[in-house]
């Protein structure tokens, strides 16, 4: 029978040091059982605490039912390893300080937005820089974030208490949430705001938990899905934003409040220099075909043939072709090198069918395609098409 552990936090998570008695230890030493412990393991969506225990790193924190699994970076130092000795723990307190705030800003964020807008919390995860809630709505629109933050912001200027109590289940009333656990039962409540059966760690109060702010919105499945930040990660991205409108803002030389007109401005610009820049590409590659045309000698049947080899075949390859083609009597085959695709345009006077023709090139060598009387396109891996082409269309 494996003794409980008596988990400290869940009556005081700001107790940074503690010491206690280890009760066992796996075979290699690296996982530690205590009689006690102030280390907070992965659950309900929050993060383990890391820390040191005896002198070494504590990797990660586990929780296996009714006791706390402490891994380590290497075995305690003798005699600690040994059952019933004394070893002094030290938690992260950076590290549980901002799974606090990001936990309590949490519950504050959640209670929130069902008392505004009616929409209940689905799930929760905690991540090592953002977190998110996922709420049973099929929209959050920007002014319902905005408003969420508002009433977020306005509570926390009220310095408003934190608690934690055990309440019988059976008698537990006005949850956020209710709880499929019976027995005794941890209540986190924000008084007049929420209370939520809940294991984790907290704030003392929505002071210490700081603002909210909700950076990202996304629909998943039928729910919406709000990341956000509190406390210091809010205060930080806050920092970064800053700085970045700022840098936009010298860059664009315009003001912050200009920017969203400035950058449209520049993104229409850059949107029609774009088309001006292929519409010149695609005239260059009709004179390039034009030139070709009148460069190159029909052969004893009348018809001006061009061979093209190119990277690949591109739009402008096709405008190429196609303008070679164009003045009659003609035809061009463009093959790209650095892929197995292969282009005919052919002059309607040409007698040459060019779809038909590359699918009587493509039969048997494992390529497909097809097209129209004076355009065909398709692609092969077998290297004997091109003589085969060459030899259907008269370039030999």
């Amino acid at each position: 029978m494996h003794q409980p552990t008596e988990r400290l936090y869940y009556t005081d998570a700001r107790l940074r040091e503690f010491s206690a008695a280890v009760v066992e230890a796996s075979a290699d030493g690296r996982t530690v059982y205590l009689d006690r412990t102030a280390f907070y393991p992965a659950s309900g969506g929050q993060p383990a605490d890391r820390g040191v225990l005896g002198g070494v790193a504590v990797m990660d924190v586990r929780d296996e039912d009714d006791r706390v699994a402490h891994i380590l970076a290497e075995p305690l130092p003798a005699p600690a390893k040994a059952a019933e000795t004394t070893v002094h723990g030290e938690i992260d307190w950076a590290r549980r300080f901002d799974h606090m705030q990001q936990h309590t800003g949490q519950h504050l964020l959640s209670a929130v937005i069902e008392a505004l807008f009616g929409f209940p919390t689905v799930s929760v995860h905690f991540g090592p820089e953002t977190s998110t809630v996922e709420i049973a709505a099929s929209d959050f629109t920007a002014e319902q974030s905005r408003r969420a933050e508002e009433r977020c912001f306005e509570l926390v200027s009220m310095a408003i208490p934190v608690r934690v109590s055990f309440e019988d289940s059976a008698s537990a009333e006005g949850l956020r949430k209710a709880s499929d656990r019976t027995g005794t039962l941890r209540i986190v409540s924000i008084e007049g705001i929420d209370r939520s059966a809940c294991g984790g760690t907290h704030t003392a109060s929505l002071a210490e938990a700081g603002f909210v702010l909700i950076r990202r919105r996304e629909r998943i499945r039928s729910n919406m899905r709000l990341e956000f930040v509190a406390g210091n990660r809010a205060l930080a991205c806050a920092q970064r934003d800053y700085a970045v409108v700022s840098e936009l803002s010298r860059i664009a030389a315009a003001t912050a409040n200009d920017l969203p007109a400035t950058v449209n401005t520049l993104r229409q610009r850059l949107a029609d220099a774009d088309k001006e820049r292929e519409r010149l590409r695609t005239e260059l590659a009709r004179r390039d075909g034009r030139a070709l045309y009148q460069n190159t000698q029909p052969g004893a049947d009348g018809i001006r043939r061009a061979w093209l080899a190119v990277p690949a075949v591109t739009e402008e390859t096709r405008a190429s072709a196609q303008a070679f083609v164009e003045a009659g009597r003609a035809v061009a085959v463009a093959m790209a090198t650095g892929a197995p695709t292969i282009l005919i345009a052919a002059s309607s006077d040409s007698g040459v069918h060019a779809g038909n023709a590359l699918k009587q090139a493509l039969s048997g060598a494992a390529g497909k395609g097809g097209g129209s009387a004076t355009l065909a396109q398709g692609a092969s891996p077998d290297s004997k098409v091109a003589d085969l082409l060459k030899r259907l269309l008269g370039f030999e």
